[in-house]
């Protein structure tokens, strides 16, 4: 008999919160950095659905979940101790296991399978559980977290775990005790204690990003849609070398920010350009920047970084005209991030 549940389908989403919701009914669980994924085992059999519908199976061989009949909701992650022995074939002892590496997680999508195969030695991930889906014949979907929590765990202690790559998440009820993982790991994920798993939507579940700041050089603008205007601010910070690195953007400045900006910048245009690498979604000629004198500071919030890059776009504080460029250094970006 086929599961309840079989894909395609669409994990349940959160709702971005500047601040850890509170009060009763509130649960906390650390925000993995890592790929999410569902995980249908039947019997022997396991898929490993992306929250893009991809199986990610062959990708991650070294994966196993202990056999049986259920769908679980959770993260692909790989340990920050396992780059450490990639990278200088020492063992420590294993870290927190808080402690993920994205960068290193992402290495492990490749079409070459002699390359899948290495990696799944080199750095091996796990699989952590956060959600029961469906056990046996039965949907738990309408079921409170709560219920849910209680079966995920029962089913863990049934099952034979001890060759397999699985974890369970940790989950906490006072934000007192969640508030360490905003300053020490990517952030919290807070969940309705009662509510049930909604398939595909932002209800019931909310993700507070660790943030952090840090003081860039200005090395560059991208033009806004309008002529005479800036999009984005393109941003800079000096490594041991001395030499200046693209280390990411900032955006969302306001209408009269964006023409300030291009009137202060225009200035101190080399005649350059930059690019950064096209993506999916954008063209090289589109990934193209306006190349300036690194004469200005500003500080900027993130959430993350990979690889001595800012992930994802970073958030505009404020002016720093009290900084001098040559302070702004890549050691201030947190690699934990």
């Amino acid at each position: 008999m086929p599961l309840p549940l079989t894909p395609p389908f669409a994990p349940q989403l959160a709702k971005a919160r500047t601040a850890l919701p509170e009060g009763p009914g509130w649960v906390y669980e650390p925000k993995w950095d890592g790929f999410r994924a569902v995980a249908f085992v039947d019997g022997d059999a396991l898929t490993l659905l992306s929250r893009g519908g991809k199986d990610l199976v062959r990708y991650f061989p070294e994966v196993r979940l202990p056999p049986g009949r259920y769908v679980l909701d959770g993260e692909l992650v790989v340990d920050a101790d396992a780059t450490v022995r990639a990278a200088t074939g020492r063992d420590d002892g294993p870290t927190s296991t808080d402690e993920v590496d994205f960068d290193a997680l992402s290495q492990r999508i490749h079409p070459a399978q002699s390359r899948i195969d290495r990696l799944s030695v080199e750095l091996p991930a796990r699989y952590v559980a956060f959600d029961l889906l469906a056990e046996e014949d039965e949907v738990l979907l309408e079921r409170p977290l709560r219920e849910r929590r209680a079966a995920l765990e029962a089913l863990l202690e049934r099952l034979d775990t001890d060759a397999a790559t699985l974890a369970l998440t940790p989950q906490v009820s006072d934000p007192a005790d969640a508030r360490g993982w905003l300053q020490d790991i990517e952030g919290v994920v807070a969940k309705e204690a009662d509510a049930p798993y909604a398939p595909g939507a932002r209800r019931g579940m909310a993700k507070i990003k660790r943030r952090r700041t840090t003081d860039c050089v200005v090395i560059g603008w991208r033009e806004g849609k309008q002529a005479g205007t800036v999009g984005s601010l393109i941003l800079g910070l000096y490594g041991p070398d001395g030499e200046l690195r693209h280390v990411g953007h900032t955006s969302g400045l306001k209408a009269a920010e964006k023409r300030e900006w291009a009137d202060e910048l225009a200035p101190l245009a080399t005649g350059a350009t930059g690019g950064g690498e096209p993506s999916r979604w954008r063209s090289a000629s589109d990934a193209a920047w306006t190349e300036v004198r690194p004469e200005l500071v500003v500080e900027v919030s993130y959430d993350q970084v990979t690889a001595g890059r800012i992930r994802h776009g970073a958030r505009l504080e404020r002016r720093r005209d009290d900084k001098r460029p040559a302070e702004c250094t890549i050691d201030q970006l947190d690699p934990a991030a």
